[in-house]
């Protein structure tokens, strides 16, 4: 019967539009979750090629096949132990020599491959011209042309994927050489492994496993059935050290690049005789050594005042969206019948959810701006820029890629920190990534900034919550390797992909990925955590009052000699009072009201103490938290939003304190649960859970004292021009 399932793997160097011709070949069909054991993320989904249903496995991004990160080790062990029938092996056609070196790494494996030049067009102006038979001689796989950011060639390299899978007998990769000495000496090992028993393996060809060994391959190596054959191929890598005059581990890999060298030699040519590249060119700027941190936080603060302005019209949109929705419920439910669960739906599900979902086009802008400048390949200069920096407070560039991360989420971020391969470097970051701005604090941000600050200063602001966030962090890096963690430096070597232009659906699908994190939250944990800070704001009810509020109201509603404006106002304010007493009386007002003894020489009021209980959960909740304290005082009407009744509480110097202490302080739930997992220490945990609330607390009581002592933003504002 012939097959009708068959699994292939995506392999490829990182840049190099893996992940887009997935996406092309799954569609929607897709799971994603992580290893077993690791946080690398497995991606697999389902295509259908001439009436064939095939597995798409998206192997990680790598180099080599290896096993010297985890990414390589999870490549490795799913090329070696799981029943793969076809590879994809995806080249960046613009920088073919670095590319095909793990190409000369598949081939060993003796798997039927497809080597898909992906784009195509970035080597045609790169003047590139390939002689594709020469390469698929040499290779032993035939050879497609692809364009992944546009489509072009996907459904040519679908049939030639379902003519490699059909095919009566699989075309299998050509067997290298490597030169008359190293291949004598591979030779050799393939005799001595023929003897074992090898059935506990893969399929893997025997000759495969004899070059890993030779190379001294620590993951190989390690394996015990090859034990008995450890000692004499360590004699032959030492005599083959002796007569090359350097280490076998760097023997092969020399080799690997001259066949390459001598393929592309007889397979390219370039027709562009210009060797100055238009990356070069760009780079002599981007990465100055004096030019590029200065350009990198220009870029930054130019894509925080794009937040703001593109996403203000959207926002406005959504407050009246949620404002129609809680009147349109209020107006349509009978009077006097189950108002607590009236109020729970329009002030604490719609207040609360509404009021963190009302800042989803900031979000959704942020990760647009940052998807661009991944996209360009601007963010891995940023890294390299940022590592002659990072280096003065004893971390390197390998740890500004998780602090990166961190802008979004910090939990993935702390996960990211896997590939830093020094202990120490890799604790010291992960105890300083809490102080990037995650997306969760966006919303805060995002609420607090227009409501106190004129709009030619809310980038501004913005800008310099972000880059305070990673000055602490690098101050206390710098003090955690002078002490915690003591040791030396490590040299970092990053890769600088060429400058391209991202195609727009590339970026829709990145912002909307990173976005889709956020709505999820919003769909579970806020909605949630939203019905119980109503729940602890509304119980238990008070019932006796310092005051006849009913009395008093009737009075004023019966009297003639006031003023009807007056009449109204004075009627408001003692409704405001008589729910305010209420709100101080309720399990979330008495916790306030206990923080406050501690918060007030920092500018923060019962209401903000008790915004903060719900942060810790999620940082998101403060919002949620103020949405539904203020929707239940009654300090705001139906036509006013949160930010103007903020406004008319609180000071510009206490909303930069309220933000500060939201950036500084005790991390999320989730984030301390994931520090716990990576450290594997309850010590470091609760160290960094108290030592960024005790800093939070002590960098806002000095901002709060110096501010009211110089009477800077001490005053309360009415309208936010």
């Amino acid at each position: 019967m012939t097959k009708q399932k068959f699994r292939v793997a995506l392999a490829g160097n990182p840049n190099c539009g893996k992940t887009t011709i997935f996406n092309y070949l799954t569609g929607a069909h897709q799971h994603v979750g992580n290893y077993s054991g690791v946080t690398v993320e497995r991606k697999s989904g389902i295509c259908h090629a001439d009436s064939m249903e095939v597995e798409i496995i998206d192997l990680p991004g790598i180099y080599s096949l290896s096993s010297s990160s985890p990414e390589e080790k999870v490549a490795f062990n799913e090329l070696l132990t799981q029943d793969i029938d076809l590879i994809l092996n995806i080249i960046d056609a613009g920088n073919p020599q670095r590319n095909l070196y793990l190409t000369t790494q598949l081939v060993e494996l003796g798997i039927p491959m497809l080597l898909v030049f992906n784009m195509a067009d970035d080597a045609h102006r790169r003047g590139l011209k390939f002689n594709l038979p020469i390469l698929e001689r040499y290779f032993g796989a035939p050879i497609v042309r692809t364009v992944g950011a546009h489509g072009r060639g996907i459904e040519h390299m679908k049939s030639e994927m379902a003519k490699l899978l059909r095919a009566e007998y699989p075309q299998y990769p050509a067997r290298l050489r490597y030169g008359e000495v190293l291949d004598g000496l591979i030779a050799q090992v393939e005799e001595m492994i023929a003897k074992l028993d090898l059935s506990a393996l893969s399929g893997a060809p025997v000759r495969y496993f004899a070059i890993k060994l030779l190379e001294g391959d620590a993951c190989i190596s390690s394996l015990p059935v090859f034990a008995p054959v450890i000692e004499p191929v360590a004699a032959l890598r030492a005599k083959l050290a002796v007569r090359f005059g350097v280490d076998a581990e760097t023997i092969l890999p020399d080799a690997r690049y001259g066949m390459i060298s001598g393929a592309c030699r007889e397979a390219i040519r370039i027709t562009n005789e210009r060797r100055q590249q238009l990356s070069d060119n760009i780079d002599r700027v981007m990465t100055n050594r004096y030019l590029g941190l200065p350009i990198f936080l220009l870029i930054m603060f130019a894509i925080f005042a794009l937040t703001f302005f593109c996403a203000d019209p959207f926002v406005g949109m959504l407050e009246s969206l949620f404002g129609w929705l809680a009147e349109t419920i209020t107006a349509f439910w009978p009077e006097g019948r189950l108002e607590f669960l009236r109020a729970l739906i329009t002030d604490g599900i719609i207040g609360g959810v509404g009021g963190v979902l009302g800042f989803l086009p900031n979000i959704l802008f942020l990760f647009l701006g940052i998807a661009f400048l991944e996209g360009t390949g601007y963010m891995a200069r940023a890294a390299y820029v940022m590592d002659g920096f990072m280096h003065i407070f004893g971390l390197h560039g390998k740890s500004f890629i998780p602090m990166l991360l961190g802008f979004g989420c910090t939990v993935p971020a702390v996960m990211a920190t896997r590939s830093i391969e020094s202990e120490k470097d890799r604790l010291t970051t992960i105890m300083v990534l809490p102080l990037m701005s995650c997306s969760a604090r966006l919303p805060i941000y995002s609420l607090l900034i227009p409501a106190f600050f004129p709009q030619k200063f809310q980038a501004l602001i913005m800008w310099i919550i972000y880059v305070l966030g990673v000055v602490l962090a690098l101050i206390g890096a710098r003090i955690m390797k002078s002490t915690l963690f003591k040791g030396s430096d490590e040299v970092y070597l990053m890769e600088l992909p060429p400058y391209r232009m991202p195609t727009f659906r590339s970026l829709l699908i990145h912002m909307w990925e990173r976005s889709l994190c956020y709505l999820r939250k919003a769909g579970t944990l806020i909605l949630l955590a939203s019905v119980i800070l109503f729940v602890i704001n509304a119980l238990p009810q008070k019932t006796a009052f310092s005051k006849n509020y009913a009395e008093e109201i009737r009075t004023l509603e019966s009297s003639s000699r006031i003023p009807e404006a007056d009449r109204k106002e004075q009627i408001l304010r003692l409704e405001s009072e008589k729910k305010m007493e209420s709100l101080e009386y309720s399990v979330a007002g008495r916790i306030g009201r206990g923080l406050e003894v501690v918060m007030k020489p920092i500018g923060f009021d019962w209401r903000i103490c008790s915004a903060l209980i719900g942060a810790f959960a999620a940082k998101e909740l403060f919002v949620s938290q103020l949405s539904i304290l203020f929707s239940m005082s009654g300090a705001e009407d139906d036509a006013t939003p949160l930010q103007s009744v903020l406004r008319e509480n609180y000071t510009p110097l206490q909303a930069f304190c309220m933000m500060v202490y939201c950036l500084v302080s005790m991390p999320c739930v989730g984030t301390v649960a994931v520090v716990k997992r990576e450290t594997n220490s309850w010590k470091l945990t609760l160290l960094q859970l108290a030592g960024l609330t005790l800093t939070a607390y002590l960098l806002c009581l000095a901002l709060f004292q110096i501010g009211t002592l110089l009477q800077i933003g001490t005053s309360l504002l009415q309208t936010c021009g």
